[in-house]
């Protein structure tokens, strides 16, 4: 399926996507990075000491990446990653913009995804429309701009 409906989509490509994946994961790695600076240069060599500074780090990362997922899927149809490498994210029944809340189902699922050994990306490569786990629960496609 890489003609839509006969007009003029193409879906994205697998690796355009994980290349997608992979610039925003270096961009919110380096906003935390940032925002938690000061406890991460205090760290000392003990294993247990590292562990317990990232377990502390996990729900403010899910947030972030929640929210950054959420709001520009939402707002500009693509991340920041999508929006480099010329991808687009639209809804999979009228093939225009995606709600607010399809796109927090999408940031959601995505998140879920990742905790479980990203099992849910594995989708895109065996789904029709190489829906991942998050495009399925938010209704969405990826498509070349």
């Amino acid at each position: 399926m890489s003609e839509l409906n006969n007009s003029n989509l193409e879906l994205a490509s697998l690796r355009s996507r994980a290349l997608a994946f992979v610039i925003d994961d270096l961009l919110i790695t380096f906003l935390i990075v940032i925002v938690f600076w000061d406890t991460i240069v205090t760290t000392t060599n003990d294993p247990a000491v590292v562990l317990a500074i990232m377990n502390q780090f996990l729900w403010p990362v899910l947030f972030v990446k929640f929210i950054y997922h959420s709001f520009f899927v939402w707002y500009y149809g693509a991340t920041v990653g999508k929006i480099i490498v010329k991808i687009k994210v639209i809804d999979y029944n009228h093939l225009g913009r995606v709600s607010l809340l399809n796109s927090m189902f999408r940031s959601a699922g995505r998140i879920l995804s990742e905790m479980f050994f990203y099992i849910g990306f594995l989708l895109g490569f065996f789904s029709e429309g190489r829906q991942t786990f998050h495009d399925k629960i938010g209704r969405t496609l990826i498509i070349d701009v």
